[in-house]
């Protein structure tokens, strides 16, 4: 597979990231869906095989045990240099706030949690999962600059926000020599481009390298009309994000299927292929060792224009969904 470099970083990505959230104890945590450390351990064991080198989890994914599943395989399977492994950090906890915890000693405390569970000494990649509106920026960007000067983290990422806030965040950064993100992480796929309108261009013109989730739209892209999966039918929050759009999105998913048939390929590779003609490399998640190789087949499948064009034409404009929602219900709290 081949391998791109993750915005102005020194980091050498492959083109498929490996979301991990559907690895973890089934247990415990948000999703009742995900899989056990035997099945995690052999996804990423083809994974690597694939070529695909780039993980990605967070301490939120089954309180945890995604991370000790998959710092625990790639330890056993892989060199340290061969591979790029991120994970993230949370906001801060009300109890925190009340306990006057700084936003520097809440990035270093998550990180050493984090590092302790996936039995390593650093990170590549260390993500700001989501904006937090309740601890100053300036904060938040000192703590990230602190675990990059302490060697824990070699860059820092973000996730789930506004192209003002990672651009004020960045030039603050800039201006007083700290670590800047080096790449993004928001809600982007065919049936959710809402991150055309100001994300993508901005981070075209900074080199921001762009890592979408949900590239599959939890599953929704890579599935014909009536087939189901256990994520499908127990899956929340994908529920939330995507149900109620689903009538608009019904004509796109049957194109993707109509192109995958004429190309004699899957609806995950068309999928795939058309968000990889936009970003550096979109983290998609596995539970079967099949979807795995769909992932990398979408990394060699190269669209037409024409092709790009049919499966976009019909999309139209949707309401911001899921964390990006809350987070601008909350920016115009501050406001008023």
């Amino acid at each position: 597979m081949e391998d791109i470099k993750l915005g102005k970083s020194d980091l050498s990505v492959s083109r498929i990231c490996m979301g991990c959230m559907g690895f973890g104890d089934a247990r415990t945590g948000q999703h009742t869906w995900t899989v056990d450390e035997e099945t995690t351990r052999g996804i990423i064991k083809k994974g690597l095989e694939l070529g695909i080198h780039f993980f990605d989890t967070a301490p939120v994914y089954q309180n945890g045990t995604s991370e000790a599943y998959v710092g625990k395989a790639l330890r056993d399977f892989a060199k340290r240099d061969d591979y790029v492994i991120a994970t993230k950090f949370t906001p801060r906890t009300q109890e925190e706030i009340d306990g006057k915890v700084t936003g520097q000693q809440h990035i270093a405390h998550c990180l050493d949690q984090s590092l302790e569970r996936l039995g390593m000494d650093y990170v590549d990649l260390y993500i700001y999962h989501m904006w937090d509106y309740h601890t100053p920026m300036e904060e938040i960007m000192e703590g990230l600059d602190l675990v990059v000067k302490a060697g824990k983290a070699r860059y820092i990422g973000i996730s789930n926000c506004f192209a003002w806030q990672l651009a004020k965040a960045n030039d603050f950064a800039h201006y007083h020599g700290m670590a800047e993100f080096v790449s993004v992480q928001g809600h982007y796929n065919l049936i959710a481009r809402e991150e055309e309108r100001e994300m993508v261009p901005y981070c075209r013109e900074e080199q921001i390298a762009l890592t979408p989730y949900s590239a599959l739209a939890g599953g929704r892209l890579s599935k014909h009309p009536g087939e189901s999966s256990k994520r499908l039918e127990e899956d929340a929050y994908g529920k939330f994000k995507y149900d109620q759009t689903a009538e608009m999105d019904r004509a796109i998913l049957e194109r993707v299927a109509e192109l995958a048939a004429r190309r004699q390929v899957s609806m995950t590779e068309i999928s795939l292929a058309w968000l990889l003609t936009k970003v550096t490399a979109p983290v998609v998640g596995a539970t079967k060792l099949s979807q795995v190789e769909g992932m990398a087949k979408a990394a060699e499948l190269v669209l037409t224009e024409e092709e790009c064009r049919y499966l976009e034409e019909l999309y139209v404009p949707h309401p911001l969904v899921g964390v990006m929602a809350q987070n601008g219900k909350q920016k115009a709290g501050n406001v008023v």
